[in-house]
């Protein structure tokens, strides 16, 4: 199953230097069965790019718990032959065992320069967001608003070299 890990750019670094990442709680995201049925039309792809914009969110928590890394938003895909359901936790949220190596990863998304101020005020407001804070909810769609950009696996050193 594709998979959708939430992560920073820190995260990434350590990927690259040791070829392995090990998603913080096993926690990432998918294509649920719960998730294709909460939405009324969508064909795989557009399912998939919705678990992907979820994965995004939780890595807006991943930076709000680490204040030395990097503004942008990053997530990994990747295929895992095991993975649990946790319809408890969110449609889209599944458990996965062990690490991804770097050369099992798909792809890689993350958010360029431009969005680092977005994605700053929104890592100060996702708690209030969740509580229905109109103005934290705004703030948090400015940063959603951003696409990610899709970088190959072989391509995730020299973007991070650049950056």
């Amino acid at each position: 199953m594709r998979v959708y890990i939430p992560a920073t750019v820190a995260m990434l670094r350590d990927l690259v230097a040791s070829g392995q990442l090990a998603p913080i709680g096993g926690t990432a995201f998918a294509l649920t069965p719960m998730l294709r049925e909460s939405y009324a039309a969508g064909d795989t792809e557009e399912l998939e790019y919705a678990a992907m914009l979820d994965a995004a969110r939780a890595s807006l928590r991943l930076l709000a718990a680490d204040e030395k890394s990097e503004p942008r938003r990053a997530v990994i895909a990747a295929d895992f032959d095991d993975v649990t359901l946790r319809p408890d936790l969110d449609n889209s949220v599944v458990k996965v065992e062990g690490s991804v190596a770097l050369s099992e990863v798909a792809s890689v998304h993350l958010d360029t320069a431009e969005a680092e101020d977005d994605v700053r005020a929104a890592v100060e407001v996702i708690d209030a967001a969740d509580m229905g804070d109109p103005d934290a909810e705004f703030a948090l769609g400015s940063a959603e608003d951003h696409e990610l950009a899709w970088y190959a696996a072989q391509e995730l050193a020299f973007v991070l070299e650049l950056m």
